[in-house]
Formats: C-alpha cells, sequence, structure tokens
C-alpha cells in the first residue's frame, strides 16, 4: 500500500470524530511490530522518530527513515510517518528529504512568544515544503525533566497561538506526562473540550502510555484527535528481552529475544487500536444484550 500523509490520516481522523494513534520507533523491530499490529486491528497508524530517536542512530535521520517508511510502504492498512519532538531547526529542514510527511515542531521550552515566532517560522517553512506542522503549547511533563509538569494549556492562548502561527495541529497539555511506565495520568476532560470549542485544528495527547484505555476513548470524546504512545512499547519490548535473558543467560544469538520483543510490540499495538475502536463491552451489559 502506498505510504499515507499524516495530514491526511489526522483530518479523517478529525472530521469523523475519532482518534489516530501514533507510536514511536526507536528501532526496525519497532516498525515493523507496529505494522504488524495495525494490520491485525486493521487500523491505520502513524510511525513516529523523534529527536532523541534520531540523535540514538548518530544524529542521521536517514537510515532509521528509510527503514521506517519501507516498512509502512508494505504494511496492508496506511501508514505514515511523521518525526517528532523536533527541536532543531535543521532536523526540520531535512525532514522532505528523508521522506517523511509531517513534523512534530517543538519550541515549548522558550517563553510564550519565543514559542510563538520559533513555531510560526516552521510552520511558513513547512508548508512551503508540503509538511504537515504540530507544535505545542503548555508543558507536558516527563521528558528527560525537559517539561515542567503540571503547566497546563490555556484555552484562550491556545486559539491566539493557532492563529497566530498557522499550525495543522497543537499537542495540549492536559495532564499527560511522557514517559510513564505505569497508566496512571488524571487527565481533564473538561479542559480538552474547552480547548477543542475554541482551537480550529486537532488536538494531539503526548504521553499518553500513562493513560488508561477508557480514559483514552473519553479523551478522544472530549476533543483529542492525535495520540501518542511510546513508553507503553518500550515497557512491552524490554520486559520480553529481560525475561528471556534472565531464563536463558547463554543466548547469545539476537534474534531469540528481539523476535519474542518484536511480538509483544505488535499486541500491544493491537491492543491499543482495537481498544480504542471498539471498546469493551462490560460484562454485565454483555449479558443482558445476549438475554
Amino acid at each position: 500500500m502506498p505510504i499515507a500523509r499524516t495530514g491526511e490520516l489526522v483530518t479523517a481522523a478529525y472530521q469523523a470524530g475519532s482518534g489516530i494513534v501514533a507510536f514511536n520507533v526507536i528501532t526496525l523491530e519497532h516498525a515493523e511490530a507496529i505494522a504488524a499490529g495495525a494490520e491485525a486491528a486493521g487500523s491505520p497508524v502513524i510511525m513516529q522518530i523523534s529527536e532523541n530517536a534520531v540523535k540514538f542512530h548518530g544524529g542521521r535521520p536517514g537510515p532509521i527513515s528509510a527503514a521506517t517508511l519501507a516498512v509502512a510502504a508494505q504494511a496492508s492498512t496506511p501508514v505514515s510517518v511523521h518525526f517528532d519532538h523536533v527541536e532543531d531547526v535543521a532536523l526540520l529542514h531535512a525532514a522532505p528529504g528523508a521522506g517523511v510527511s509531517s513534523v512534530m515542531f517543538d519550541a515549548s521550552l522558550l517563553e510564550y512568544a519565543g514559542n510563538l515566532a520559533a513555531t510560526r517560522a516552521a510552520a511558513q517553512w513547512a508548508h512551503a515544503h508540503g509538511l504537515f506542522l504540530e507544535a505545542e503549547l503548555g508543558e507536558v511533563g516527563g521528558k528527560d525533566g525537559a517539561h515542567a509538569p503540571g503547566v497546563r494549556t490555556d484555552p484562550g492562548a491556545a486559539a491566539e497561538f493557532v492563529a497566530a502561527t498557522g499550525v495543522d495541529a497543537l499537542a495540549v497539555a492536559v495532564g499527560s506526562s511522557h514517559a510513564m511506565s505505569t497508566r496512571t495520568a488524571t487527565v481533564d476532560f473538561d479542559l480538552i473540550e474547552r480547548l477543542r470549542a475554541v482551537v480550529p485544528v486537532p488536538l494531539v495527547l503526548h504521553g499518553s502510555s500513562g493513560v488508561t484505555d477508557e480514559d483514552l476513548r473519553t479523551a478522544v470524546r472530549a476533543g483529542i484527535t492525535k495520540i501518542n504512545v511510546g513508553t507503553l512499547l518500550n515497557v512491552a519490548f524490554t520486559g520480553q528481552v529481560r525475561g528471556y535473558l534472565t531464563a536463558d543467560a547463554a543466548v547469545s544469538d539476537p534474534r531469540h529475544y528481539l523476535g519474542p520483543a518484536r511480538t509483544a510490540v505488535a499486541d500491544a499495538v493491537a491492543a491499543t487500536l482495537t481498544s480504542l475502536r471498539h471498546p469493551a463491552v462490560p460484562p454485565a451489559a454483555a449479558a443482558e444484550a445476549n438475554s
């Protein structure tokens, strides 16, 4: 299937009032697992490569982007490829050449005026080069200490920011936090509804690994369109590797433990996508329906 464009996937979800999930890619196994999970669930998906992941690969976006795009091109469900949390303008400018169709440009560490100016310039450049641009207002906690927790996005400021910058989507701080390994985040659904009422572009929830499936569904109903998931996959991946190596300390072939890790990530992807599209029916309701 041809590689999808992020803008088209996000716009379709936005118009339908549904959610589209963006899963983080760190290794080739992540990309393969995300594609397999999306195919199992029969759902479109976004594969996103963060600036930190690019740094992990020696600061060269080309190889990991090419591998991810190759996997996306062979998937039987629509898959797009996105650069996430880009702070380096040079990486933004590398995006078209790397083959991705969208970038999340993150200037949220700056004061409001600086964030607005930098983001407006990034959006103008991105649109001139055919890219869909996401930005962030407010500070989503937990990203290596770079984002202070608890700084929520103000609806009035968000509406002003979007109008002034021309961004295509806005990541908002509503209670989730990056790098959570437990699903204990408390999301402010009322704030999401107030943001949705005044912000004319799709809203993005970062740090969604810390949010329960039920709360993710509620967040979508309240107005979230794009849902970012990363740590949830890493917990599944690392858990399988750790368990395998603990059970067999003599193993040396990485395929023996990377295979089960890839499968665990695919299962986590499929479960997240299926839950978002088809929420589980409570046992009591199921019994009543079958009576």
